[in-house]
Parts: structure tokens; C-alpha cells; sequence
């Protein structure tokens, strides 16, 4: 059994796997983590591996108990990784998006891949038929759009996400509304079709907490699924403990 732990900005995402399985995940705040592992322990007695990504903070109690109790990973740049990276800027690469592609290498390999994560972020990473990591772009996300029209201007209001019905929004807070879901919608279809341009034979994946809202809008053919990120996690402890 293997133990997935994705430490995120708010939230912390636990994914237990046996092979290429997944039997469960669950999503618990960071404080919490090292409680809720103790708890999975008792249920799954052979746990033996771990592999920790953080682009939270996972605090120095939590990762010396895991350290203790696992035979741990913890994804950093140096991690061997089952593709060539052409970055210019590697250190600075999220390991979120090292995890996105090692996934794709998995599920798709030898094809072009485009991964859409819609979270905090959305982030377009690609890889090429040849393995190669090229690169993407990194835009801000849903909930981040809502909150930069509030704290940025003197009267707009903080709204909650809501998929508007019309694009014409015939009231302020429709017309915010409408202006960040067309506008991450015709980004992403936009992107995508600048990548059909030049790639044909493209696969497009979207994943990332707003998924499921983003999926039914897209015009663009593609495969959702929200744990993309944990599968590569995965892969990676895998091809790492052969």
C-alpha cells in the first residue's frame, strides 16, 4: 500500500493506492494531517511507502513522524523523474506541475499532452511524443479572478462562484460573473486550439479542484479527472522504489 500526501495551499489531500489503484481519498486540513494518516494506519496495516508534495507547509512534527513511520519521498527537483525537462528555469518549476506531467507520462505516453489544472491557478503544462517537458503558462484561477475585482477596485463586491446563464450580465454582479467564466472559458478553449495548431494528435487533460464546473463548458474534447495529480504522485513513488 502505497500513501499519497499533496500538501496544498489551504487543504491537505490523502490517496491511499495499492499498485496503480486508488482505495481512498480524502481531503483533511493541514493541522489535522498527521491525525487523520495515525487513523489510515489502522485501517491499512501494510503500509510501507509515502511521498509527500507540498506547496503548502507541512510543519517539521508532521514530516519527522512520516519519516519515521515510512519508507518517504518528498518530491523536490532533484527527484529522478521519468521525462526530459527543457525548462529553462527548473527550480522553478511547481512540483504540482512535475506531478501533472509524470501522470501524463504514465497514462499517455509517446503522445502530446496538454494537462489543464484548474486550482489557485490554472497552470498549462505540455509534453511532447518525444518526452520532452516544453512548458506552459500559468494564469490566475477561478476564485483568485473574483477576489482581484474586489480587493483591486472600491465598490465591487466578493461574490461566490456562480456559472452565469447568459453572457450579458444585466446587473453588476452578472456582469462579474459573466466576465470570469467566459473569461476562463475562452482562455482554456483558446489555448487549446493554438496547441491543435501545431499538434494535431493532441490529448488535452483538465484536473484541478474546478473540474467539474469547468468540464461541461469547455467546447474543446477533453479527458477530466480531478485526481490527476494524485496518480502522478503516485507514478513517481513507484518509478522511484523499483
Amino acid at each position: 500500500m502505497n500513501l499519497i500526501i499533496d500538501v496544498g495551499n489551504s487543504f491537505t489531500k490523502l490517496a491511499v493506492f495499492e499498485q496503480s489503484s486508488m482505495f481512498l481519498k480524502v481531503r483533511v486540513e493541514t493541522e489535522d494531517c498527521v491525525k487523520e494518516i495515525k487513523k489510515l494506519q489502522h485501517i491499512y496495516e501494510d503500509f510501507e511507502l509515502a511521498i509527500v508534495s507540498s506547496v503548502g507547509k507541512l510543519d517539521e512534527k508532521a514530516a519527522n513522524f512520516l519519516k519515521k513511520v515510512f519508507r518517504l519521498q518528498i518530491l523536490t527537483h532533484e527527484t529522478k523523474l521519468p521525462f526530459k525537462s527543457l525548462y529553462a528555469t527548473p527550480k522553478t518549476l511547481g512540483i504540482d506541475r512535475i506531478a501533472l506531467v509524470c501522470a501524463s507520462v504514465d497514462q499517455f505516453p509517446d503522445r502530446n499532452v496538454l494537462i489543464i489544472d484548474a486550482g489557485t491557478c490554472i497552470t498549462f503544462d505540455f509534453i511532447n511524443a518525444n518526452n520532452e517537458y516544453l512548458g506552459g503558462a500559468i494564469s490566475p484561477g477561478i476564485r483568485m479572478r473574483y477576489k482581484a475585482m474586489h480587493n483591486q477596485t472600491a465598490n465591487l463586491p466578493l461574490l461566490l462562484t456562480e456559472i452565469p446563464n447568459h453572457i450579458i450580465g444585466n446587473s453588476t454582479a452578472n456582469a462579474m460573473h459573466s466576465g470570469v467564466w467566459h473569461g476562463v472559458i475562452n482562455e482554456i478553449d483558446g489555448n487549446i486550439e493554438r496547441y491543435l495548431e501545431k499538434y494535431s494528435d493532441l490529448t488535452v487533460i483538465l484536473t484541478g479542484g474546478d473540474t467539474k464546473m469547468l468540464s461541461k463548458q469547455l467546447k474543446s474534447s477533453i479527458f477530466a479527472d480531478s485526481d490527476f495529480l494524485l496518480k502522478g504522485l503516485n507514478f513517481i513513488l513507484q518509478h522511484n522504489s523499483l
